[in-house]
């Protein structure tokens, strides 16, 4: 019998992913944490976590006498960008959100009232969703933002007897009119002592 081959190093305990993490509306890279922004800034509670997507659209070149893809002639047209949370602790504040151009106001006595706009404005689009996560083996966590979100998928959810409502909240990164060559998302990877996470 041969020698087994494996991905598997004494580094792979320190480079999981663990848990669903968290989701945040305007996390601030510099300087928000957990912590500071658990508060104000969280967008509730998930279930079945959420997913993150940047999904460049490559298009080929097409060369005379090139039969197929050749190195050096794709170009990347656009990223599509998106992140999405299933949030189970519904607020006004998530309803609004999953609505996109959506805004919560003042209600009949005892409500907020949750609307939505006929139309997208600049002030719709929030600065960043941001996914916190564990990182094994680290004691910071690892980060994804998603630039210039707005949900444009709108608002869906199904509720039924013996169980609870799951909001699914799915937003998309815009580009900025500032910076057209930075597509809308950052991960921030965290270093070691020694330069490896």
């Amino acid at each position: 019998m041969g020698k087994i081959l494996s991905g598997f190093t004494s580094k792979t305990a320190e480079r999981l992913l663990l848990g669903a993490g968290a989701f945040f509306k305007d996390f601030d890279i510099g300087t928000d944490t957990y912590e500071t922004a658990k508060e104000t800034k969280l967008i509730g509670a998930t279930q079945g976590g959420g997913s993150f997507s940047a999904v460049p659209t490559v298009r080929r070149i097409e060369i005379d006498g090139v039969s197929g893809a050749a190195k050096g002639l794709e170009v990347i047209d656009e990223w599509t960008v998106t992140m999405t949370a299933n949030v189970k602790e519904v607020t006004a504040e998530s309803l609004a959100l999953a609505l996109g151009p959506g805004k919560k106001g003042a209600g009949v006595e005892g409500y907020d009232k949750i609307t939505a706009n006929a139309n997208i404005a600049i002030s719709d689009y929030m600065n960043n969703i941001t996914w916190v996560g564990t990182l094994s083996g680290s004691k910071k966590p690892l980060i994804i933002v998603v630039k210039n979100a707005l949900s444009i998928n709108g608002l869906s959810m199904t509720v039924a007897a013996k169980s609870e409502a799951t909001v699914p909240i799915t937003v998309t990164g815009h580009y900025d009119a500032d910076n057209l060559d930075e597509p809308p998302f950052e991960i921030y990877y965290p270093k070691k002592a020694g330069g490896d996470a």
